[in-house]
């Protein structure tokens, strides 16, 4: 019996030290969204018929995860509802800055827009500055963040576009096969942010850079780089306040920006082409209450390839919705708007693309 005790006692002894030293603080979230639209979708071509379709989904940026706190380092993890990995990282605070690994949303970020149609679009691929959630190492230094972001090398192809899939409910990209047989990498991406305060106004200007090789068979390569470079904005003025960004790049495709005009380099022959792509959002609220908030959003991108020719395009959306919160953490959205993919002009042919327009609401339950 004594033996058991002395036993219990060590035992207890090494849990009192071990337990202090592992504990955690873990704080869980979730959010369940419901999208509840009537899409009517005009294809692109000459004399289209439109297809109504009812949309009545989970979204898949449903979600749930958890942030965590021991000291000072911390982390977070956090699954969409398809399933899919959103984000995992993990997070130094050293005294002077923060030291940041894993995949996560990077400096290249800008969605200030409450767009819930197209699984809660927010503009992204109509102006939003948005290079997605990756792999990164970041530095934050106050308002400075500096990344070593996943480089995105793909093949030279003009047909890479991004459109929302109303049976997957996500906003998907769709790459073709490109005419070189492989890429070389050797370096990531280069992106960079620093958020101030002018008066009222809120800025954060925004740089993101990538190179990589394209190569065939018995070829030294040929570099395809890449840049964005941004600005967003948000001013409030009492209940109304106004917000957006706008942005130029080259090649935004093959860096993996999401822009539905066709941001992808191109090859004439001999050399690479470069695509040039210009962006914005405009977006204008109202609180009218603590329970109703009203807003109205453009967006807007065109770009055009370097080539002796024309090759450009375009495209545009546009929405105007009211937030009414039912309780804490619930609320619906009504809205209605319009996603036009707008006009591709090749060699002074104009096409015209399609455009869906669309009415309903997002619900949502934050817990």
């Amino acid at each position: 019996m004594r033996k058991l005790l002395v036993l219990l006692s060590a035992v207890a002894f090494v849990v009192a030290f071990t337990v202090p030293a592992m504990s955690a603080d873990w704080s869980f979230y979730g959010s369940s969204r419901m999208e509840t639209f009537m899409y009517d979708v005009t294809p692109a071509g000459a004399n289209p018929t439109s297809d109504d379709d009812l949309a009545w989904n989970l979204q898949g940026n449903s979600r749930i995860g958890a942030d965590v706190k021991a000291g000072a380092v911390s982390g977070r993890f956090e699954y969409g509802s398809t399933p899919n990995l959103r984000l995992l990282y993990g997070a130094w605070n050293f005294g002077g800055g923060t030291l940041s690994l894993g995949q996560m949303y990077t400096p290249l970020f800008s969605i200030y827009s409450n767009q819930v149609g197209a699984g809660d679009n927010d503009l992204v691929t109509y102006g939003a500055i948005y290079a997605g959630r990756k792999p990164a190492i970041q530095l934050a230094m106050g308002p400075l963040k500096i990344a070593l972001v996943q480089p995105n090398a793909v093949n030279i192809d003009p047909a890479v576009a991004a459109g929302y899939s109303i049976a997957t409910g996500t906003i998907v990209a769709v790459p073709a096969s490109g005419t070189f047989t492989d890429t070389d990498t050797s370096m990531p991406k280069l992106e960079v942010s620093y958020g101030f305060k002018a008066g009222p106004v809120s800025l954060k200007p925004m740089l993101g850079y990538q190179s990589y090789d394209v190569v065939k068979a018995n070829d030294a390569g040929e570099s395809v780089d890449s840049y964005i470079l941004g600005i967003s904005y948000n001013a409030g003025f009492g209940a109304l306040y106004v917000k957006g960004d706008v942005y130029m790049g080259q090649n935004v495709a093959n860096y993996g920006f999401l822009q539905d005009a066709d941001g992808s380099a191109d090859w004439d022959g001999t050399k690479v082409v470069d695509n040039d792509s210009m962006g914005f959002n405009l977006i204008v609220g109202f609180k009218a209450s603590d329970m109703i908030t009203v807003e109205a959003g453009y967006g807007s991108v065109s770009s055009e390839l370097d080539l002796p020719g024309t090759y450009e395009d375009e495209a545009n959306s546009y929405y105007v919705n009211a937030t009414i919160n039912l309780a804490k953490g619930c609320f619906i959205v009504p809205e209605i708007g319009k996603l036009d993919h707008a006009d591709q002009i090749e060699n002074g042919v104009k096409t015209e693309q399609g455009d869906t327009t669309y009415f309903g609401a997002k619900w949502q339950i934050n817990f």
